[in-house]
């Protein structure tokens, strides 16, 4: 018996014994999360991109495991023992111990790297290059739910991913805001300015279930939805009034701004959204609309500095192009690999050219004139368009019919006279146009003549009897048009026939005009223009419209910079650039897309439209993950996943990423790419409504709120503060859209070269409208928002720091615009507010807090009036003009109280509380 006794408990023994063992055996390593940030942090610098000492490369998995200068592997797969790998981190030869002349790693961390050599070194790709087809969402169990119930403090599934992470770590929900809190928060997050107090009362006594929701819809659908989101999608766009370097001069490209709002406000897919803005001039029959869209990649800078070189500045605003498409929709440093394959993610050095190859075939040259633009014809002439087009349906064919109109749309395609070379007796001046004396020639190389039979040249001059002649092959080779060049004031188009030819040849152009001087151009050339014939009738009709035609072309109506594609006899061969270098050419590539990332959609086009429809393919990993990541920025002040503009190896690890995958599955799915929708979602939820009001506890535990067991607090942006400033006093504009409009700033600022463009302040409504109107100058920025961290927009931006400086201070108190909301919140504050100090005090602080001031706060706001009442007593002249005052306000007894009130008021306007959103 106790035989048995002694081998059932052995038996117990080792059961148990097993048993622990099982349940203590160490998970897997994981390539991403645990031996990736090893690699990247200690090795990839000399064994990466840029590096592969000893022949070695830790980038991609090919390399990893190919032989290195050795002859042999450095890793061998199960097998830590014999890989040179594992042998150099632990050598005690400095000479041959890993990382070279750095730290010997940690016992934890070889251990790690051990380990997964060991257990077969398999290569897993970076969670945020796959996308899983389903994210469960974490709910715990509970009865309520047994019976449709959602458990206390969960309003919707994004509050059962973070009270997951919370639980981890010992954390909860913070209690809901207060209603003047929340009512706030969730104004300035959608239209970007506090309700009313009116609005707040209204809410505060709306006990309807519901209420909440009412009030996020009513935003949603609000006009001022739309200003408020296209301030955010402007700073990725980098949208400006003027072409930047240099020069920086005007242009007119606020319809694009204009199209943003009206896109945003009727809640566009984000899918259309995207395509039209790449690649909107690529859609079938495209509308006006779709065109000003893809003016979002005419936001580039444009050099109009004399000497420069403009095949220089049209590399690099593709470059640009493309650098800001991957950083805009998929959140990747892409930019890295123009030089060499990425130093952290598996983007290759090739791939970055074939994507260049996808942008170099538009149609926009660095030209002074910012072409090609969309033109805005006048009513009238609008009809003639029309006319012309529906006689062609008659007379012509439908390719015609297509091309005539682009060209009277757009004037392209076009040859820019840049492009001529082979120049004598003449030059290209300012290196933008041609002028060629009397006898000199200039060469048009590889023009395709085929089915072209006019030609059109954009000019001036003010001589009389010039002319051009146009010859094959050679300055003797066969005449193919002689061109009249009558005088003309200003810039004028002229047309003329050209002999029917086949083929690609190059066309010499000889001037001649006798009359010039010595040293006188003959004219000065823009562009060319070779298009196909106007049908030929012998009829007044024919001719009618041929006069027509040629009267809407020399035209000048408003315009908007847009994309436009090369046709195919212009097409541009893409090479890989040597080091960077647009100077050192390397092999050609075709348009393709980065293998680590999902296929090129089957049938696609290989241009931008194709490329467009790839990004936004169900199958792209990165785009709907980098928008709801982007729109959680906004609404929280971080995103689940940071840095914003990298997702990729480098990103900081993130505990948000299950949340972060359902909400893109659930965009892309369930809610057809809708903006709106995933907003409403967000500002629903329980994690969204918590009050931002420091726990001791947790602060302690999460001061970053990486868990989000508080709600959201920071600093307005720069136009948000100046729009809340102006709606409090009630001096903010309501109009929508048109022209930029210039504001009141201090003289000085600009220093504008070659022009003679200078800031004239805006009259009447247009001093006090919305800053995303603000006229936006590149080199010398709206002073006010630089100084509270907004973008000159030469570059994308994806993501504002947000600074604490004097300067903010010193603007808010001191600035012009503050001053004047503050004249005019006290008007309010004593009429509202009628009878004691204290009673005014209060009134103005609710108004702008939406909430009775505690009784200390009104105690030093009153101390403040009493103190700059008593000194505006003993200098009312002070008071005066502190105030501008007019000559007969100075003569108002009351003048000294109305500046104390003033002075309250521009406090109240600087307190962190009105600054921040909390």
């Amino acid at each position: 018996m106790k035989r048995k006794l002694v081998v059932v408990s052995l038996l117990l023994c080792a059961i148990v014994a097993i048993g622990l063992f099982t349940f203590q055996k160490e998970d897997s390593v994981d390539f991403s999360a645990d031996v990736k940030p090893l690699l990247n942090k200690h090795c990839i610098t000399c064994h990466g991109g840029v590096k592969k000492n000893g022949n070695f490369s830790l980038l991609f998995e090919e390399e990893a495991f190919a032989k290195t200068e050795s002859g042999k592997p450095a890793i061998i797969a199960g097998d830590a023992d014999h890989s040179e790998f594992i042998k150099r981190l632990t050598s005690e030869d400095p000479e041959l111990r890993m990382p070279y002349n750095a730290p010997k790693l940690t016992d934890e961390e070889i251990s790690i790297l051990t380990r997964w050599v060991n257990e077969g070194a398999k290569w897993g790709e970076h969670w945020a290059y796959t996308l899983p087809e389903h994210v469960e969402v974490p709910k715990p169990f509970s009865f309520a739910s047994l019976f449709g119930m959602k458990p206390k403090g969960i309003s919707n599934n994004i509050d059962f991913f973070v009270q997951d992470k919370m639980n981890q770590e010992g954390l909860t929900f913070s209690d809901q805001a207060d209603k003047e809190t929340l009512l706030r928060r969730l104004y300035l997050d959608i239209v970007g300015i506090p309700p009313t107090l009116k609005e707040v009362e209204s809410f505060i006594n709306d006990n309807r279930e519901e209420a909440y929701e009412l009030r996020v819809d009513s935003l949603l659908a609000s006009q001022q939805y739309g200003e408020k989101w296209a301030s955010w999608w402007l700073d990725l766009a980098r949208y400006a009034d003027t072409k930047g370097y240099e020069k920086d001069a005007s242009r007119r490209i606020w319809p694009y701004r204009d199209w943003l709002i009206k896109s945003l406000n009727k809640d566009m897919p984000y899918d259309e959204f995207t395509i039209e803005q790449l690649a909107g001039d690529l859609l079938p029959e495209p509308t006006k609309d779709q065109l000003i869209a893809t003016a979002f990649h005419r936001n580039t800078m444009n050099n109009d500095e004399g000497g420069t070189d403009n095949e220089e500045f049209r590399v690099a605003s593709v470059l640009d192009r493309v650098n800001t498409t991957y950083q805009v929709w998929l959140s990747t440093t892409f930019e890295c690999i123009q030089c060499h394959s990425h130093t952290y993610d598996p983007f290759k050095f090739e791939e970055y050219y074939k994507s260049v190859a996808f942008f170099n075939n538009t149609r926009d040259e660095d030209t002074q004139g910012d072409h090609p633009r969309l033109r805005f014809y006048k009513p009238e002439d609008e009809k003639r368009v029309d006319s012309i087009k529906y006689w062609l349906t008659k007379n012509g064919h439908q390719d015609l019919i297509r091309s005539t109109d682009l060209f009277l749309q757009t004037l392209e395609p076009k040859i820019h006279a840049h492009y001529s070379d082979q120049v004598e007796n003449g030059a290209l001046y300012d290196t933008k146009w041609l002028g060629v004396r009397s006898g000199g020639s200039a060469r048009l190389k590889n023009i395709s003549l085929q089915g072209k039979k006019q030609l059109y040249i954009n000019y001036w001059t003010d001589l009389k009897g010039g002319v051009i002649e146009v010859r094959k092959g050679s300055k003797d080779g066969p005449l193919l048009s002689e061109v009249q060049l009558p005088n003309t004031s200003g810039r004028q188009v002229i047309q003329a026939a050209i002999k029917d030819e086949a083929g690609v040849h190059d066309l010499y152009l000889i001037f001649r005009n006798p009359s010039a001087g010595k040293d006188q151009p003959i004219c000065m050339i823009e562009w060319f223009a070779l298009r196909e014939g106007l049908p030929v009738a012998n009829n007044v009709e024919s001719q009618s419209m041929k006069n027509t035609f040629l009267q809407l072309i020399n035209t000048n109506p408003e315009s908007v910079p847009i994309m436009i594609e090369n046709p195919a006899d212009m097409h541009r061969k893409t090479h890989v650039f040597e080091r960077g270098n647009r100077l050192t050419l390397g092999e050609e590539v075709q348009p393709g897309v980065p293998a680590t990332l999902n296929a090129f959609p089957e049938g696609a086009p290989k241009n931008r439209l194709g490329f467009a429809k790839w990004i936004v393919s169900k199958d792209n990993p990165l785009t709907a993950r980098t928008l709801v990541n982007r729109v959680w920025a906004q609404l929280f002040g971080r995103g689940l996943v940071e840095p914003l503009g990298d997702m990729g190896t480098q990103s900081i690890p993130s505990m948000h990423t299950d949340l972060l995958d359902y909400l893109a599955l659930d965009l892309m799915h369930s809610k057809k790419w809708s903006m709106k929708s995933l907003i409403k979602d967000i500002v629903m939820s329980s994690t969204y409504k918590q009050s931002s009001s420091l726990k001791k506890s947790d602060a302690d535990k999460d001061p970053a709120n990486i868990y989000l067991a508080r709600g959201p607090r920071f600093r307005l942006s720069a136009e948000q503060i100046r729009d809340q400033t102006l709606a409090v006093s009630g001096l903010l504009s309501k109009k929508m859209y048109g022209p930029s409009v210039m504001p009141f700033q201090p003289d000085g600022v600009w220093m504008t070269v070659y022009s003679g463009e200078s800031w004239a302040t805006s009259e009447g409504e247009d001093q006090y409208r919305r800053g995303l109107y603000t006229f936006l100058k590149r080199t010398s920025p709206y002073p006010s928002f630089i100084s509270f961290d907004a973008s000159s927009r030469e570059v994308c931006l994806g993501d504002r720091i947000r600074t604490n400086t004097p300067l903010q201070a010193l603007t808010t108190l001191n600035d012009p615009v503050y001053i004047e909301a503050a004249k005019h919140l006290s008007r309010r504050m004593q009429k509202d507010g009628a009878g004691s100090p204290k009673s005014i005090i209060s009134h103005g602080y609710k108004e702008l807090m939406l909430k009775s001031p505690t009784e200390d706060k009104v105690v030093a706001l009153e101390k403040l009036y009493q103190a700059a009442l008593q000194n505006f007593n003993k200098k009312p002249a002070e008071a005066a003009k502190f105030m501008a005052a007019s000559a007969d306000e100075s003569k108002d007894p009351s003048l000294t109280s109305k500046a104390a009130y003033m002075v309250v008021a521009n406090a109240l306007l600087n307190l962190d509380e009105f600054l921040t959103k909390s």
